[in-house]
């Protein structure tokens, strides 16, 4: 009898996504359990109680999905649970807290098409502002950036205290240097725009944080891309289907629909590696946007 593909979802709150579910079961899945309001330090248990339960063979059916709204939570568990592992005993572990690292691998690629194909560059020395840096999008997008040349700078809506404390947690975990901004007023928030190269909003859903009027001083930015579906958009005159419209400020906009689709196929060819690998994957942010330009063939 053929073994069923399983998933176990691990998470720190209470619920599982039901998105992630859908996605699992769709890209090959047979059955997916979740595991709710988990610690650091339950992972180990869960993970060699996985391990040990089905033959070495048979352990690549078997894969952890790390949820939750915490990035570092997230590639915290999944270092505790790549240790935990007993070779031959392994199993693949993905982690994506929120949908974040596909949503912001699908971004930033998304970006990369556009600057490739119009322009004939990269994201190598450009100056990226980051509006939401604080957000675990926006966090895990300039990490992506940072490592490949880009000058990135993640704004905080409330000021400069908490993204400051994000750009030094980065800088520890992950090499990277990141710049934070205080945007905690308009004017402030339209002060990094002039020197803006590429323009990322990942702030909370259904909430405008520049207008037209304060966009238009941002005429060097050659993309701007608002992961925002739900109305109003972050970036104003970022329609929600754009794909390299040109925007009124000069620059090329990317819609929500337009990353999003590429995040989930991404998200779902994550999934799908992990059924069909015959050797344990562990698949972070970097697999997530190496996966989203395989997609876009960039």
């Amino acid at each position: 009898m053929s073994k069923k593909n399983i998933l176990h979802m691990i998470s720190p709150q209470e619920n599982v996504s039901p998105f992630d579910v859908n996605m699992a079961c769709d890209a090959g899945y047979d059955v997916v359990i979740p595991y709710t309001s988990v610690n650091l330090t339950d992972v180990k248990a869960l993970v060699q109680d996985a391990i040990f339960s089905r033959s070495v063979n048979n352990a690549k059916k078997t894969g952890v999905f790390i949820c939750g709204k915490d990035a570092s939570l997230a590639l915290d568990m999944m270092d505790v649970a790549k240790k935990s592992m007993v070779p031959p005993f392994e199993i693949s572990v993905f982690p994506d807290p929120a949908g974040s690292f596909t949503t912001a691998a699908a971004m930033v690629a998304c970006t990369e098409k556009t600057l490739k194909e119009k322009f004939q560059t990269d994201l190598n020395k450009k100056r990226i502002m980051i509006y939401g840096g604080k957000g675990i999008v926006g966090g895990i997008s300039a990490i992506m950036c940072a490592q490949n040349g880009a000058d990135c700078t993640i704004i905080g809506y409330d000021g400069i205290k908490n993204v400051q404390k994000k750009a030094e947690e980065y800088k520890s975990r992950f090499g990277v240097d990141i710049k934070s901004g205080d945007g905690s007023s308009d004017e402030m928030n339209s002060s990094f725009l002039p020197e803006a190269d590429i323009i990322f909003c990942a702030a909370r859903a259904g909430t405008q944080v520049l207008s037209q009027q304060q966009l238009s001083v941002a005429e060097n930015a050659l993309v701007l891309a608002d992961v925002n579906a739900v109305p109003p958009a972050g970036l104003e005159g970022v329609g929600i289907k754009d794909d390299n419209q040109k925007h009124d400020c000069g620059g090329l906009s990317i819609g929500p629909l337009t990353s999003g689709d590429i995040k989930v196929k991404t998200q779902y060819k994550m999934f799908e590696k992990m059924c069909s690998t015959n050797k344990p994957l562990y698949l972070n942010f970097g697999e997530a946007l190496k996966t989203a330009r395989e997609i876009l063939k960039i």
